[in-house]
């Protein structure tokens, strides 16, 4: 096999989300532990234990009830606060390791290893992984390869092994490794390609690797040629270690409850606007046009199914959380009506640009603009060192009986002293 001279290092957290309530509560390490998506509605990640015992991912909870009650399966909600800076505390120790580096998703990570030797790949991998168990407590699994997708599937099959790290550079045992895994695991071969690849003969990702190639470019298109090039160690998918800022932000979420009063619809819609500001602000940007949604459950009753949205094309470019929480319930009162049982309200803020792009103009309020400025940086500061919400709007509520169900939510904040543990001497 002809190897390219780039070296590639997929880096991803073991069951993440688990991980990361583990790291408090030691009492769940070795057990079986699932985590639920919003609402508490199905299985997002899952511990070995978990797996072992038949629960699969994206599985509703009640489909998986009776397996938890008899093997105590211990289950908690989903705390994407706490993920999230674990998350950041990973990535931050792991841009130490490469010179490029590619975020791929909150637990997952490429590397470029090229200026790493053959010999000590491995090496390199195993310091990696101490490391990062080290300083932030999370397990990793990491697949080395010449393309991205080859470490991707490296990845896969480390996963399953006790060391953790997979080597396919060195290793002459790659195909037997693509043979164990199924076409539908491999990175790029979504739903609808999977079904099109088996009725075809097309079984795993080594009888993707070796089908010709003229095949693939008339029968798929050209990321289905870019996937089986890449498994044939041919780098067609660069690294991007520049992450793009977003150009939109949107900010949702299922009621827990319905809800049908216009007041616990401008506390959801308020809250949701206080955390879109919050995430502008953390990226440094500004946003034009602000759009709110509502909607009913379109699954209860079709007959009374109501969803609406608008939008406003904001005079200046913002990131002021009270103003924009000002045109959002504007936006509101105009869409909302009465007699209907919302299920879901959400926010989105379009036309994202960068804070210094932005030009003062004869409306602008400068005295004015400066005193928000200090209060939303002061709002910022006192959230991430006491935790979400220390500091908020009083229109976004305290009872907060739309919020979603969090039945098993584990309360843990990195931000609170009385939370780190306690060590016994």
């Amino acid at each position: 096999m002809l190897y390219s001279k780039k070296k590639f290092a997929l880096v991803d957290c073991n069951s993440f989300y688990v991980s990361c309530e583990r790291l408090f509560n030691p009492s769940i390490l070795k057990k079986p532990v699932v985590v639920l998506s919003n609402n508490d509605g199905c299985v997002i990640s899952r511990s070995a234990e978990a797996k072992n015992l038949g629960i699969k991912m994206g599985e509703p909870y009640f489909k998986v009830a009776k397996i938890v009650k008899k093997n105590d399966v211990k289950i908690f909600s989903t705390n994407f606060a706490l993920y999230g800076d674990i998350s950041r505390r990973v990535m931050k120790t792991l841009k130490q390791f490469s010179p490029q580096m590619e975020v791929y998703s909150i637990d997952e990570a490429f590397l470029d290893l090229s200026s790493i030797k053959n010999e000590n790949l491995l090496e390199h991998a195993y310091k990696i992984r101490k490391t990062i168990l080290k300083w932030t407590g999370i397990p990793t699994s990491i697949g080395i390869a010449t393309t991205k997708t080859l470490s991707k599937a490296a990845n896969y099959i480390a996963k399953k092994e006790k060391s953790g790290v997979i080597d396919f550079i060195n290793s002459k045992q790659v195909d037997n490794f693509l043979l164990e895994i199924e076409i539908n695991n491999v990175w790029g071969v979504g739903r609808q390609l999977t079904k099109f690849y088996i009725k075809n003969g097309i079984n795993t990702a080594y009888d993707l690797k070796k089908i010709h190639n003229s095949w693939i470019k008339k029968n798929t298109n050209v990321f289905g040629s870019r996937t089986a090039m890449e498994l044939r160690g041919f780098p067609c998918i660069s690294l991007e270690p520049h992450e793009e800022k977003r150009k939109n932000c949107c900010v949702s979420r299922s009621f827990g409850k319905k809800v049908t009063k216009l007041e616990e619809l401008s506390e959801a819609i308020t809250a949701h606007s206080l955390n879109a500001a919050e995430k502008i602000r953390l990226d440094k940007q500004t946003v034009k046009k602000i759009t709110v949604f509502i909607r009913t459950s379109p699954f209860v009753d079709k007959k009374n199914y109501y969803a609406n949205s608008k939008s406003i094309d904001l005079a200046i470019k913002t990131n002021d959380s009270i103003e924009l929480i000002k045109q959002a319930l504007f936006i509101l009162k105009n869409i909302y009506r009465k007699g209907y049982k919302y299920q879901k309200a959400g926010i989105i803020l379009s036309g994202l640009e960068d804070v210094n792009s932005y030009d003062k103009n004869l409306f602008s309020k400068i005295r004015n603009e400066i005193k928000r400025e200090k209060l939303m940086k002061a709002i910022d500061y006192a959230n991430a060192r006491y935790g979400r919400n220390s500091l908020s709007i009083a229109q976004a509520g305290l009872k907060k009986i739309w919020s979603g169900k969090k039945q098993h939510y584990s309360k843990i904040d990195t931000a609170s002293f009385r939370l780190l543990p306690t060590v016994r001497i």
